[in-house]
């Protein structure tokens, strides 16, 4: 199982999908909020069959990229503003 944490921003969403055990980066991608980039995110994570997401801010401006995931089948959870800490799965990993 991998997780797929997304931090969103206006323009911009990145997404780092980390191994839960060891919580171990294991890939990152940045894209541009937008249906085209949308795709290819989804394209990238693929590589992961079972896979769930944490898509911080899902109220916010991750709410487009949460539903255009779970309108397509993917396990997706919405978590809370992290508010300088990033949190997948109830993992956190400080920010540089």
């Amino acid at each position: 199982m991998i997780l797929l944490g997304v931090d969103p921003h206006k323009s911009t969403h990145t997404a780092t999908a980390v191994e839960p055990v060891s919580n171990q980066q294991v890939g990152s991608m940045r894209i541009e909020a937008s249906l085209a980039d949308y795709r290819r995110l989804l394209a990238w994570a693929k590589r992961w069959p079972q896979r769930k997401w944490a898509v911080e801010n899902a109220n916010g401006p991750g709410r487009h990229l949460a539903q255009w995931l779970i309108a397509r089948g993917e396990s997706v959870r919405r978590l809370p503003e992290c508010g300088g800490n990033g949190v997948v799965g109830g993992l956190v990993k400080r920010r540089p």
